[in-house]
């Protein structure tokens, strides 16, 4: 369904120029969370964290990438004793998220550059809301299988606008192939309810 909000459609308006990006979420991160969550409906950070809770163990040690304003840190934590580090493009995102106090760190970087973040680091990988229009591309799928353990969850939202258009199935085909990851589970959710859209819910395993 094409939205018509006009917020959803500067946000999907992006090209994946770095800068153009911040300014958006610059402008946008004091409302972001009563503009998607009640205006939009936006239930994607809950039922991916839900699906991540079910696949931790205690203490589990998890990576939020793009992590906005910290909208599934909240819910992971609510669901889980899982410890939370947090990345996202935006620092004023970044200062909405420390205001929730469920993170253990938080901290900028670029899911469409090589993350400064060792190989096997963490136990598991969640991303919702960033391989959407204009923000990010599927090729940043493999820096999130690579900074977590062998056999580890990757809860990955993608879409429905990019899944068929950018190739995303047939990259994750070719990352399982290369033995960098397992798909487990590709499922359609909701995502903006109120704005019509679905997602793929991507449930991978690093190799």
């Amino acid at each position: 369904m094409a939205s018509e909000n006009p917020l959803l459609k500067r946000a999907y308006a992006l090209n994946g120029d770095q800068n153009q990006i911040r300014a958006v979420y610059a402008n946008w991160a004091k409302t972001y969370e009563a503009d998607t969550l009640i205006g939009m409906g936006y239930v994607a950070p809950a039922i991916a964290a839900e699906t991540m809770a079910q696949e931790i163990g205690q203490n589990d040690v998890i990576l939020d990438a793009g992590c906005g304003t910290g909208l599934v840190g909240t819910e992971l934590r609510s669901l889980s004793d899982a410890v939370i580090d947090g990345i996202d493009l935006s620092p004023d995102m970044l200062d909405q998220a420390r205001k929730k106090d469920v993170y253990r760190t938080l901290n900028k970087a670029d899911l469409t550059a090589s993350l400064d973040i060792g190989d096997a680091c963490y136990d598991g990988v969640i991303s919702v809301g960033v391989f959407t229009s204009g923000h990010v591309g599927p090729s940043a799928m493999n820096e999130l299988i690579r900074v977590i353990k062998p056999g580890a969850p990757a809860i990955i939202t993608v879409h429905e606008q990019v899944w068929h258009k950018d190739g995303y199935r047939d990259h994750l085909d070719q990352m399982e192939k290369d033995d960098l990851a397992k798909i487990c589970t590709i499922r359609e959710t909701p995502y903006h309810q109120n704005e019509g859209y679905h997602c793929k819910l991507c449930i991978l395993q690093a190799a």
